[in-house]
């Protein structure tokens, strides 16, 4: 038996994590799968891990309100050296660009474990932005064993930084097989749609599935400050223009994202502030969208599937397929920016008829499968 132990700390490696782990945990005639949580989006994840279905062996509930990133990284490192210490397992995988995945990523190089990074090879070559994932992930991708590429463009990537051909796999993106799977289990459970419906209409106050909607989402670091102060300018702005568009924003539980959106838009009625929606209903929601307002990566990913366009409030984007898709935008964090964004996806049918064609050029949903398959033979062949 190999064990194979994967770390998650927040919603979105929860998310895409979740079809591997439940794949791995099938696997169980050759692989013991163990899953530790470090707690990073403590609310958040534990409500998308009920969703899959999956328990963490371990749970370190290393957040605390007013944490710098540096306790953050080093409390997960600190953990992180004592878990693999114990357990000793035969590879670690982590997931992508944050703080739980740097940070135990170095563990895994500390304690001698191969590391097989899931979402590697994604760049936007400016060290700033996003910040710190852009570090996060070039750091993982140098200590890193196997590297699982969701494009030929993140494996080209890799390559460019010197790491080896044989020691890259292009098997698309796992958020790809979250995704179709929940779609899957929504529609063909009309018990568990309706109640989505009915919780999600209590929420909204308006009939979502057929009234037209703009969902925005804003997360990012490097929006704090200045960015969201203009997101809001923008939306009030938007708000104000088209009085009969509802703009739906399920408002991040970080204070620094918090306090300035409900301060300068809890008061206009067509912008509606809601608390963090579960994943299943955020997918409802995301399907029922008339297009995306976000500055998250996940959301460029997973739109193109349900062919809703998406404009992206950052300056850079580590996922230039679906920009030269024509499937994303980038419309950065100036107010003026986002406003005429928006305004020209609103107005012009031929701009939305193009960017609303289904192409998604991250996977076909077996990317879980094609790592497992993977990680089998190189764990069999050590």
């Amino acid at each position: 038996m190999k064990t194979i132990l994967s770390v998650i700390g927040t919603r979105p490696e929860a998310i895409k994590m979740a079809p591997l782990i439940n794949h791995l945990k099938s696997q169980n005639d050759w692989a013991l799968s163990i899953v530790c949580s470090t707690g990073q989006h403590k609310e958040m994840l534990d409500q998308s891990l009920s969703f899959f279905e999956i328990i963490p062996d371990y749970n370190l509930n290393i957040m605390k309100a007013g944490q710098s990133l540096a306790d953050t990284t080093a409390k997960i490192l600190r953990e992180t050296v004592s878990i693999f210490e114990k357990v000793k397992p035969d590879i670690v995988l982590v997931h992508g660009d944050t703080t739980t995945a740097f940070a135990s990523s170095l563990a895994a190089f500390y304690t001698g474990i191969p590391l097989g990074h899931v979402e590697a090879g994604l760049r936007t070559n400016n060290i700033k932005s996003p910040f710190p994932e852009e570090f996060n992930r070039r750091i993982v991708g140098l200590l890193g064993t196997l590297h699982f590429s969701p494009t030929q463009t993140s494996c080209q990537n890799l390559l460019s930084e010197g790491v080896g051909l044989e020691n890259i796999y292009v098997t698309g993106n796992t958020v790809i097989d979250s995704l179709l799977y929940s779609i899957k289990k929504i529609n063909s459970n009309a018990t568990l749609k309706n109640n989505l419906y009915q919780s999600l209409f209590k929420i909204l106050k308006f009939d979502f599935m057929n009234q037209k909607f703009v969902l925005v989402t804003a997360h990012r670091r490097e929006n704090f400050g200045n960015g969201i102060e203009q997101i809001c300018l923008s939306l009030r702005q938007l708000a104000q223009k088209y009085q009969d568009i509802n703009f739906v924003f399920p408002v991040h539980m970080n204070p620094k994202i918090a306090i300035p959106i409900n301060k300068l838009l809890n008061s206009i009625r067509n912008i509606r502030l809601i608390e963090p929606l579960d994943y299943e209903q955020f997918v409802l929601l995301m399907n029922s969208s008339y297009f995306l307002l976000t500055d998250s990566g996940g959301i460029q990913e997973e739109a193109p599937s349900l062919g809703k366009p998406v404009l992206v409030m950052r300056e850079h984007t580590e996922r230039p397929e679906a920009l030269q898709a024509g499937t994303v935008r980038l419309v950065g964090s100036d107010a003026n920016k986002i406003f005429n964004g928006v305004s020209d996806l609103l107005e012009s049918e031929f701009l939305y008829s193009k960017m609303s064609k289904v192409h998604n050029p991250y996977g076909d949903g077996k990317a879980s499968f094609k790592i497992v398959e993977i990680l089998k033979k190189y764990l069999n062949h050590e």
